[in-house]
C-alpha cells in the first residue's frame, strides 16, 4: 500500500519527453505496434471458384482467417447429380509464425505503454540512476530482433497462405468442370508486414536515442568547469 501511495504521489505528468526523440519515436512505436498485430489478428477472409454443371454453375466459397490453421477450415464441392459432396480442407498450418508475429505486438504495445507512462510521469526518477536507461536499451533492441525474425517470418507465411488459398490452386483437383473466381483480399495482411519491418526500424533507430541517455555515451565536448579556469587573458 506504501508503494502505491509512493508511486502516486511520485507522479508528475510532463508532456515535453514527446517533443524529444526518445519520446516521440516511443509514441510512434506504440502506434505503429497497434496497427501491426491489429492488421494480423481480425483478419478473416474468404477465396471463391465455381463449379460448371450442365445446367447451372455452383458457388464454392472456402472461409479462413486468423491464426492461418488452414486444416480446419472445411468446405464442400457440390456434385453436378445435386448428391452432397464431401468436405475437402484447405491445406497448410501458418498458426505458428501468424501468433508468433501478434505475440510480439502485443507485449511490444504493453512495453510502449509502460515506457510512456513512465517517460511522461516519472522522468526524473528515470534519468536519476543509469539502470532505467540500461534496462530500456537492452529491452528496446531485444524488441528490434524480435521485430525482424517475426516480420520475416510472417511475411514468408502469408506467402504460403496466398497461395495456399488461390482459387487457381484449389481447383486442380477439379479442373476440367470448375473456374477459378475471386481472389481472396488480403490488403491488411500485406499491410500487417510492411508495419512489421517498419516497427523493426523504428525501434532499431530508438535505441540510438536510448543509448545517448546511458552512462556509455559520453558528450564530446564537454562544458568547461570552473576548476579548469577561464581562459587566459591577452
Amino acid at each position: 500500500m506504501a508503494t502505491l501511495q509512493n508511486l502516486v504521489s511520485g507522479f508528475s505528468l510532463d508532456l515535453g519527453p514527446l517533443k524529444e526523440p526518445l519520446g516521440f519515436i516511443r509514441l510512434l512505436e506504440w502506434v505503429f505496434t497497434i496497427f501491426a498485430f491489429g492488421t494480423t489478428g481480425g483478419y478473416s477472409g474468404s477465396t471463391h471458384f465455381k463449379v460448371i454443371c450442365t445446367q447451372k454453375e455452383k458457388e464454392v466459397t472456402a472461409v479462413f482467417g486468423y491464426p492461418f490453421r488452414l486444416t480446419s477450415n472445411p468446405y464442400q464441392i457440390p456434385n453436378c447429380n445435386n448428391t452432397p459432396g464431401n468436405n475437402t480442407y484447405l491445406q497448410g498450418d501458418f498458426s505458428s509464425s501468424a501468433e508468433f508475429f501478434v505475440c510480439v505486438g502485443v507485449f511490444g504495445f504493453l512495453y510502449c505503454t509502460a515506457t510512456l507512462i513512465l517517460y511522461l510521469g516519472y522522468q526524473n526518477t528515470y534519468r536519476q540512476s543509469s539502470r532505467g536507461p540500461l534496462i530500456d536499451l537492452v529491452v528496446t533492441a531485444a524488441f528490434a530482433f524480435l521485430w525482424l525474425v517475426s516480420s520475416s517470418a510472417w511475411g514468408k507465411g502469408l506467402t504460403d497462405v496466398k497461395w495456399a488459398t488461390n482459387p487457381t490452386n484449389l481447383i486442380q483437383s477439379c479442373h476440367e468442370r470448375c473456374e477459378a473466381g475471386e481472389f481472396p483480399s488480403m490488403g491488411r495482411l500485406n499491410a500487417s508486414v510492411i508495419f512489421g519491418f517498419l516497427n523493426l526500424i523504428l525501434w532499431a533507430g530508438n535505441c540510438w536515442f536510448i543509448y545517448k541517455e546511458t552512462p556509455f555515451h559520453k558528450d564530446p565536448n564537454p562544458p568547461a568547469t570552473a576548476e579548469e579556469g577561464a581562459a587566459p587573458m591577452p
